[in-house]
Order: structure tokens, then C-alpha cells, then sequence
């Protein structure tokens, strides 16, 4: 409401003008018995004319009963209009947030739908991009069957020829001298031929595919620290079949004659026996690795053998001047590229699961068939000097 200022300025004179309840005992001064007309300001008490001038309130502030009312009323009247504005701020307020309620309501049934569309669209596109995925995989392992049969049918007439040149060396061999000095340039022409047109075996490598989202999702596991920064050296000794691994801190042989690589090894800081857990290692520098995780109780062995049932490794190694990727349990050659960056390993221990992956390409390298866990298990990590 606005304020009529006429009718309050004739609400406060009336005020002033009516009379004073003579007969109200609160009105009399005990003391000096005469009429309280006055107000002191500083101890907001009523006074008659002597207490105002005595020693106690003569140097407060004093004003006429009336007076000092009708400022009262006006500092309550402009409460009055502060509470009055606040309550209504406050019942606006009050219907935006009955509204908003009601809104969200709305939204939030509205939103659950547009989600859930989203996610069938995600599971429609991943579904589509796994048959896509698969598809690729056909094609290509199709055509590197096709490669490595044209191999075979190249190596086994070249070495037809060479058991021909063989026998053609060996009959220019038993002429007689003059027979084979007439005859020796042609043969051994022929020989360099047939050696110069070896066949080079194939090297059957499949594409790594992204697959979308698979990072994102393994992040949320991430483990800090997840390797100790202590690095121990140590000796790999790698058999020819992949099949032992060996670590020993000491130079003496290992068994089977496998390639002995100087390295250090790294081990987890922690070990794990429940949940799911996301680390990455990084490669970049060094072409012979070996990264995974193995039961916590091997770490503490001088000579550790790392091919348990409860190890789980992803192996980088070089033979003949060729880098191979490789897993153990059981040992299998793994035909993909081998990473040059980040490898990432997940282990979901509570389903027996250990996983490897290409980080720069987010791709799959390979994931170990489900298991049962019995024992912590540790990150590895060894990378070698060739």
C-alpha cells in the first residue's frame, strides 16, 4: 500500500491532542509526585519536570511524552513497511520455488527419458561399430591367410628349385674336370639366381581398432602411483618359446638358453585383493618390456619365475632382428602392432580379469580370460637395455 502522507500527518496530531489517562499510577512520580510529561532519550525512562533536571538525566536528551511516541510510531511504522516488503519478497520466493518444484518434476521425468534414448542411440552405435569392428577383422585376417598360403606355395616351389639346384650342384660336382670347368659358370649362375629370389616370410599383422569410450570408462579406475618408484636391476632370462620368464639379480645362466636381457624391474606399491584398478606405463623409450601383474608373495624371491598360474604378463621381446608381441598363460603370440607410447593395464579383480591396452590408439591389445583370484596381485613392470 502507499502511504498517504496528509492522513498521517493528522493520525499523529490526533494522537499528540488526546488526553492523557490522569489517573494511570505508572504516569505520577513517586518521588516528586507531579505528572511524568517527559521521555529521556538515553535511558528511555518517563520523567517529571524535577528528575529531568536532576544530577542523574540533566545531561540526556528529553522530549515531550507525545513527542517521543509519535517518533516511536514512525521508526515501528517503518519496520512495519520493511517486514511488510520482506514477507512479501518472501512469498514471491516462496511460489518461484513451489514452481521451480513442480518444474523439476517435469524436467527430471523428461530428462530420464531423453537419457535413456541416448544410451539406446550409444548401445545401437557401439553394437554397429562391434560389427563394423568384426567385419574389419574378417577382411583383414581373410587377406593375411591369402598372404601367408601364397607364402607357403612361394617357399615350397622355391625350395623345389632349391633341392633341383641342389642335385645340379651335385652332379656338376661328379664331372669330369673338363666337363665341369665348361659347365660351373652357368651353374653357379644359376645358384645366385635362386638364392636372390628367397622368398621373405609374411609377418601377419591385424589393425588395432579404437573402441569408443573404452578409455573414458577405464579412468575412472585410475590407481595414483600405481608402480613404486624404487627400480631394482636385474637379469630377464626369456625363453625361445615364451614360455619362462626368469628374473635374477645375479649373471649366472638360466636353463633352456634363453635370451638374457640386463633390465630393472619395477614393482607396485601396493597389491591388490578386491575392486578395479586402472594403471598406465609408459614404453616410449625402451623396445623390450615386460608389464602386468603377478601374486604379491613372488616379489620377494631372488629368482622369480613368472609364469604361475596367477601371473599375467604382456610381453615385448626381439628375435632375429624382429620386435614380437607376446602374453603368457598360456604363452601366445600376439598379432597386433606393438604400442610405442602408453600401454594400459586393468585389473578387475573381483572378476578375475586382466586386461591390456594400446592408450595412443585406444585400442585392445588383449584381455585374459576370466579367472578366479586367490592372491594379491602386484603391478610389474621390467624394461630392458638390448
Amino acid at each position: 500500500f502507499n502511504t498517504n502522507v496528509t492522513l498521517k500527518k493528522l493520525a499523529s496530531l490526533a494522537r499528540q491532542t488526546r488526553p492523557q489517562n490522569i489517573n494511570n499510577s505508572h504516569s505520577i512520580c513517586v518521588l516528586h509526585e507531579e505528572t511524568k510529561e517527559l521521555f529521556c532519550e538515553v535511558d528511555k525512562q518517563l520523567l517529571c519536570g524535577p528528575c529531568s533536571e536532576s544530577p542523574e538525566h540533566m545531561a540526556h536528551s528529553h522530549s515531550p511524552i507525545g513527542w517521543a511516541a509519535e517518533e516511536c510510531r514512525e521508526k515501528l511504522i517503518k519496520e512495519m513497511d520493511c517486514l511488510w516488503k520482506i514477507n512479501q519478497e518472501t512469498q514471491n520466493n516462496l511460489n518461484q520455488e513451489t514452481s521451480k518444484f513442480r518444474s523439476l518434476v517435469d524436467y527430471v521425468s523428461l530428462r530420464k527419458v531423453i537419457i535413456t534414448i541416448q544410451y539406446q542411440k550409444m548401445h545401437i552405435f557401439l553394437d554397429e561399430e562391434e560389427q563394423l569392428h568384426l567385419q574389419a577383422l574378417e577382411r583383414e585376417a581373410k587377406e593375411l591367410f591369402q598372404q601367408l598360403q601364397d607364402s607357403q606355395v612361394r617357399m615350397t616351389q622355391h625350395l623345389e628349385r632349391m633341392k633341383d639346384m641342389y642335385r645340379e650342384l651335385w652332379e656338376t660336382c661328379h664331372m669330369p674336370d673338363v666337363e665341369l670347368l665348361q659347365d660351373v659358370r652357368n651353374v653357379s649362375a644359376r645358384a645366385d639366381l635362386a638364392q636372390m629370389q628367397k622368398p621373405q616370410p609374411v609377418n601377419p599383422e591385424l589393425t588395432s581398432w579404437r573402441i569408443t569410450g573404452v578409455l573414458d570408462m577405464l579412468n575412472n579406475f585410475t590407481v595414483d602411483n600405481a608402480l613404486s618408484t624404487e627400480m631394482t636391476p636385474c637379469y630377464i632370462s626369456l625363453s625361445e618359446d615364451v614360455r619362462h620368464v626368469i628374473f635374477e639379480d645375479d649373471h649366472r645362466s638360466a636353463p633352456m638358453d634363453p635370451q638374457r636381457v640386463e633390465s630393472f624391474a619395477v614393482w607396485g606399491a601396493q597389491a591388490f585383493t578386491s575392486g578395479k584398478h586402472y594403471w598406465e606405463v609408459d614404453v616410449t623409450h625402451s623396445s623390450t618390456w615386460i608389464l602386468g601383474v603377478c601374486r604379491d608373495s613372488g616379489t620377494a624371491d631372488t629368482n622369480i619365475a613368472v609364469d604361475s598360474d596367477e601371473t599375467f604378463l604382456l610381453i615385448s621381446s626381439k628375435r632375429s632382428n624382429h620386435y614380437s608381441l607376446s602374453t603368457n598363460s598360456p604363452p601366445l603370440i600376439q598379432h597386433v602392432q606393438r604400442p610405442l607410447g602408453r600401454v594400459g593395464v586393468f585389473l578387475d579383480y573381483d572378476n578375475g580379469s586382466v586386461s591390456f591396452f594400446d592408450v595412443s590408439k585406444g585400442s585392445l591389445i588383449y584381455g585374459f580370460p576370466p579367472s578366479s583370484f586367490s592372491s594379491p596381485l602386484r603391478p610389474l613392470f621390467c624394461f630392458g637395455c638390448t
